[in-house]
């Protein structure tokens, strides 16, 4: 298949060099622990030779196309099986697989609560600035009679693609002003926007991206745009996975907003977020570390042990998530094939082909060819992989907890400014 050497993470994540091996060792000195890169490389290669025989191919003696077109096999087989077992009739169905997915969605037992701007507060801002091609979409004149008729989730999935840029940046200027107590704790709200209401408001969002969710951060609403499409090869997978992926996301920046509610210009780090996701949350050895590793080190630990840094505001709950395949292969348990494999990959032709079951099945779904497959998931996932693997390592961990802590202000520094006309 390849050799150690083309299926290094440098090589596999296009990283540079020198610059990430000096990396890798900076990070080793600092967490007085050894080869954490070279095991992790070490078990990719095994991972992927297993998975390899698995599809019936020759570890030893398989072509990049020969793998890939394997597992897009793989692929439709388990999404044909997937909405099988979904009920689904026509696995290439868009309408019934969304239909049917948000319906077992809403059934499976996983955390859903997030911690997000209340709807009053969120109303108050669209009254101070009238989305107007929202408006015009939608027939109002005035935006109280679209506030009273609409549902306010609804609008803000809708916003981003009625309004242009520079009035979607003036408006989240406005978050500057946010304090703590303009949240609430609710559960996730996942929107099926109608085509016949909004017709093709989402066309080139589509076109771009081929798939039908977004989300809002803020809101903690999962959106499905409104389409025009009847039929898409793979779309149970997609539509499951990509859903359960934006509740991992609104779960993952809620818990974020609720560790720096005690930090000064609580605002100023929602629009940050929101408008360029900054990735230096904290650094390890030097190197910037996200959110998104930290929480899903410390959700992936028992509840016990708990960070005194993390109370009251974020508890264990807070960080808990589960990758989608461990969804997805509790309708069809041979899906297990995907698990713990969204950052296994092997070199060919100067590109990974991975095993990252987002990446595959989105290849499929979309009919991507051999030299644009995807690997835009498997990186991500190999990154947050690296970094936890050393987070691990006891020191490291102490130094994230440190700068965390530096960080914060005590509570009754805060103006909270309770407002009772908040109440959603």
């Amino acid at each position: 298949m390849t050799d150690k050497k083309t299926t290094s993470l440098s090589t596999l994540l296009n990283a540079q060099e020198p610059l990430f091996s000096l990396s890798m060792r900076q990070l080793e000195k600092a967490g007085g622990q050894s080869s954490q890169d070279v095991k992790l490389q070490a078990e990719i290669i095994e991972k992927a030779r297993s998975a390899t025989a698995a599809l019936g191919l020759d570890p030893k003696d398989t072509t990049g196309r020969e793998l890939y077109g394997a597992l897009l096999a793989k692929a439709k087989e388990h999404d044909e099986h997937l909405a099988e077992q979904l009920g689904i009739d026509d696995p290439t169905d868009v309408e019934q697989a969304v239909a049917m997915v948000l319906d077992y969605l809403g059934e499976v037992d996983m955390p859903r609560e997030c911690w997000v701007l209340k709807k009053s507060v969120a109303k108050k801002f669209l009254k101070k600035m009238p989305p107007e091609g929202m408006m015009k979409i939608l027939g109002y004149r005035s935006v109280d009679s679209m506030l009273k008729s609409e549902n306010i989730s609804e609008l803000f999935g809708a916003i981003r693609f009625s309004e242009n840029g520079d009035w979607l940046n003036e408006f989240n200027e406005q978050y500057k002003s946010l304090k703590p107590s303009d949240f609430e704790t609710r559960d996730i709200e996942v929107i099926n926007m109608s085509y016949e209401k909004w017709g093709d408001i989402a066309e080139h969002f589509i076109d771009k991206k081929r798939h039908f969710h977004t989300h809002s951060k803020e809101m903690g609403v999962i959106v499905m745009v409104p389409r025009n499409v009847k039929h898409m090869r793979g779309v149970t997978t997609k539509v499951l996975s990509l859903t359960f992926h934006y509740y991992n996301e609104i779960r993952l920046y809620s818990s974020f907003f609720k560790l720096k509610q005690v930090q000064p210009n609580f605002g100023k780090t929602v629009v940050e977020t929101l408008i360029a996701d900054p990735g230096n949350h904290a650094t390890m050895a030097g190197q910037d570390v996200h959110w998104r590793v930290i929480q899903r080190y410390f959700g992936k630990l028992k509840d016990e042990y708990h960070p005194e840094i993390f109370q009251p505001h974020v508890q264990p709950e807070d960080l808990h998530w589960r990758r989608a395949e461990e969804v997805m292969y509790q309708v069809a348990p041979e899906l297990e094939f995907w698990q713990e494999m969204d950052y296994v990959a092997v070199m060919f032709d100067n590109r990974p082909v991975t095993f990252n079951l987002m990446d595959v099945s989105l290849s499929y779904s979309n009919e991507i060819p051999y030299e644009d497959r995807y690997i835009y998931h498997f990186r991500e996932a190999l990154w947050n992989e690296i970094f936890i693997r050393y987070l691990g390592q006891g020191t490291l961990e102490e130094q994230i907890l440190v700068q965390l802590d530096n960080d914060m202000i005590e509570p009754e520094d805060l103006d909270y400014d309770d407002d009772p006309d908040d109440d959603a």
